[in-house]
């Protein structure tokens, strides 16, 4: 076998892996507004708060009024990224206009080209974390990390040997540039709300 071989080898056994947790996740009796995600085989459990809400929401209308309504925007929608058992649903992921699900009907990280996270007390140390090294190892051109707690947003660029080339700290209030990037556009964040 090859290195790619057992590299295939290992995705498929992942991937038949988290599809065996997340069919069991959803015979569960998960409370409503909890968000459930599988990061390095570890299973999390959030509640969605209206602070975290809002942010999404705000992030997903600015990618909708700059691409339309057609624009292949997600959130809390199952991903695998790369590494052990990624089975990531992030808070915002924008797809390339060319993207379509695989054969067995998921997105492929392959065609993420912009992640937004909106940080939980509980799972802060996984946007910062394991998040960050696998959206790196997927070459996901842009990765925002907005911290309501901080009130302070991290933009992570230029994916390279697993981890961002550039890391920018914007305060709220300031605006998110990401005119140079894949998405083009720039975020306002001054009406971002804080935890």
């Amino acid at each position: 076998m090859t290195v790619v071989d057992d590299r295939i080898a290992m995705a498929d056994a992942n991937t038949k892996r988290l599809d065996e947790w997340f069919e069991r996740l959803e015979r569960m009796p998960v409370p409503e507004g909890f968000r459930v995600e599988i990061v390095g085989g570890n299973i999390y459990m959030t509640p969605q708060r209206d602070t975290h809400w809002e942010i999404i929401r705000r992030i997903v209308r600015a990618v909708e009024d700059r691409f339309g309504m057609d624009v292949k925007v997600l959130s809390d929608v199952r991903i695998d990224f790369p590494g052990h058992e990624n089975g990531f649903c992030p808070d915002v992921a924008m797809l390339s206009a060319s993207a379509a699900k695989d054969d067995e009907g998921r997105w492929r990280h392959e065609d993420v080209e912009f992640v937004a996270e909106v940080i939980s007390r509980g799972t802060a140390a996984n946007d910062y974390g394991p998040k960050r090294t696998a959206y790196a190892l997927a070459e996901v051109p842009v990765y925002l990390i907005v911290d309501p707690y901080q009130g302070e947003c991290r933009l992570h660029v230029h994916p390279r040997d697993g981890a961002y080339a550039i890391e920018t700290k914007i305060s709220f209030g300031e605006a998110v540039d990401l005119t140079d990037t894949a998405i083009g556009l720039t975020l306002k964040t001054h009406e971002f709300p804080r935890d």
